[in-house]
């Protein structure tokens, strides 16, 4: 029986952020060479809604500003130990492992998309990097191949912590991305 009522944490900007993000992030990674005119636009998309993300950080909401997440390395670290010896305490919005996952996704993303711009720029002398030279393609698509498949290996360590989370606090996290509203703390109350 849930004792604790529900409040709103994801506002429906951050919300709309993420689905698009996740959905964006695999066309671009699913398309590559085939079909580069959507590799591309969703590669732009991706690029915007990192731009989004961080201005929201600062102007959004209570959980999705970054001033009440971020956190150290060693916070975090600390964090994932008292999960796996089952003391963790239970955030409401993002907690210390999930507020690593969300700067390193950030990072990794926007390196990515960076680093396609520069390619698409030496490639096909486009974009809004296209005074890249053809000599240096073969460096950047490395290293853009680099943080795409870098990115993706986060992902998948995003949902197997989402996961983990929302077993060891009997909550859907997935739910709650959909529509907003987590348990609260009885401090949040």
């Amino acid at each position: 029986m849930n004792t604790h009522p529900l409040i709103k944490v994801w506002d429906l900007p951050l919300r709309a952020f993420h689905w698009l993000l996740v959905i964006s992030f695999f066309i671009a990674y699913l398309t590559e060479d085939e079909l580069l005119t959507v590799h591309v636009w969703a590669g732009y998309l991706v690029f915007g809604l990192l731009m989004f993300r961080l201005i929201w950080g600062f102007i959004g909401n209570e959980y999705a500003r970054f001033s009440n997440f971020l956190c150290t390395p060693s916070e975090s670290y600390r964090y994932i130990k008292d999960v796996i010896a089952s003391t963790a305490k239970r955030y409401v919005g993002h907690n210390p492992a999930g507020a690593g996952m969300i700067v390193l996704l950030l990072t990794s993303l926007l390196l990515t998309t960076l680093t396609g711009i520069a390619v698409y720029g030496a490639d096909k002398n486009a974009g809004p990097l296209a005074f890249i030279g053809a000599d240096y393609e073969k460096f950047w698509e490395e290293i853009h191949e680099l943080f795409a498949n870098f990115s993706l290996l986060l992902v998948f360590v995003h949902i197997a912590g989402v996961a983990i989370e929302s077993y060891v606090n009997r909550e859907n996290l997935t739910r709650s991305m959909v529509y907003g509203y987590k348990k609260a703390n009885d401090e949040s109350l």
